[in-house]
């Protein structure tokens, strides 16, 4: 390995050591009939874009939760950042409408991509109960191929073949893969998430397998969890020790052992609070204070107000 990065501007640059930490890209043209030009406009939404797309998302969903009709939910079968995110829109939404146009006048379907709504079992259990309460029907190994915006119909591929569902509202969240750099580059892995490209690391140390003087952190991170902004507060301090370990010629000792954080917001102010780790153990920060699978205002008014400052500090590389 030439142990060298050649930037966008014609640089090229040695490294005795590199963090790779580009986050991830998404791949919004692999669904077809979309672009996002179109959200905001035919029900179609699309938050995962950008605050400007968040901005028009909710023009197209403010007009469902008025009005009615057919939600239609997705979540696409690629490794995604805050996984936890398809499920808080749906819950927003099915609250709001059923605040301003009421029960009755319109109905809500979730499409999951595999078999579960969530990918630990016991939260994924409660989700299912929440739903049910709800009214909010979930559709299962449903993975979104194409739209046709002027019908307002959404295309799946499922085990029995494609299908299609009708929508008056529909949020569209998008493959999620590895920055084309890296899957360029060899560091990804060729046994696994072939399609996506994530970077090949133990999941532990966040350290390359092939290539030793290589760490990963954040999204682009090939390890079983960990796309939360929480995930990378803790993998931080592990790559720093094993790095800094390398330098010394010694052997790093911090473990990364898979905490993910999902404020998981089941209506306007109230969210549960879960965390867990690679076994799908729940790893609650303030156990016998907040119960993890209970829907509390404790854990809407964390969000809304603790972890929001978290999140700008950690943007700002204050935290």
């Amino acid at each position: 390995m030439a142990k060298k990065v050649e930037t966008a501007g014609g640089q090229s640059l040695s490294y005795d050591f590199l963090i790779v930490a580009p986050g991830l890209v998404l791949d919004h043209d692999a669904i077809e009939g979309f672009s996002l030009d179109l959200v905001g406009t035919n029900g179609i939404g699309a938050l995962y874009a950008g605050p400007d797309y968040a901005a028009r998302t909710w023009t197209a969903a403010q007009k469902f939760t008025q009005e009615g009709g057919v939600g239609l939910m997705t979540r696409p079968a690629t490794e995604m950042k805050c996984a936890g995110a398809p499920l808080k829109h749906a819950f927003l939404i099915d609250d709001i409408a059923s605040r301003t146009v009421g029960r009755g006048k319109f109905e809500m379907t979730y499409a999951a991509h595999d078999g579960a709504l969530f990918g630990v079992p016991i939260v994924s259990e409660k989700v299912r109960m929440l739903f049910g309460d709800r009214g909010i029907a979930p559709v299962y190994n449903h993975v979104l191929k194409a739209i046709d915006p002027g019908k307002r119909i959404a295309t799946f591929t499922t085990p029995d073949g494609d299908t299609e569902l009708g929508y008056d509202y529909i949020h569209i969240v998008p493959p999620q893969r590895a920055p084309d750099v890296i899957r360029q580059s060899g560091l990804s892995w060729a046994d696994k998430w072939v399609d996506q490209g994530w970077v090949e690391c133990d999941m532990k140390t966040l350290r390359h397998l092939r290539h030793p003087e290589v760490f990963a952190l954040g999204d682009v991170a090939g390890v079983p969890k960990g796309k939360t902004a929480a995930s990378v507060k803790w993998q931080v301090p592990v790559v720093e020790d094993h790095l800094i370990a390398a330098i010394m010629g010694r052997e790093g000792t911090e473990i990364y052992d898979g905490y993910t954080s999902c404020p998981l917001i089941t209506r306007v102010g109230r969210a549960m609070l879960v965390e867990f780790d690679y076994h799908n153990n729940l790893t609650p920060s303030f156990p016998g204070i907040i119960a993890p699978l209970e829907e509390l205002w404790i854990s809407w008014l964390m969000k809304e107000v603790a972890l929001k400052a978290t999140y700008n500090a950690m943007l700002r590389g204050k935290a």
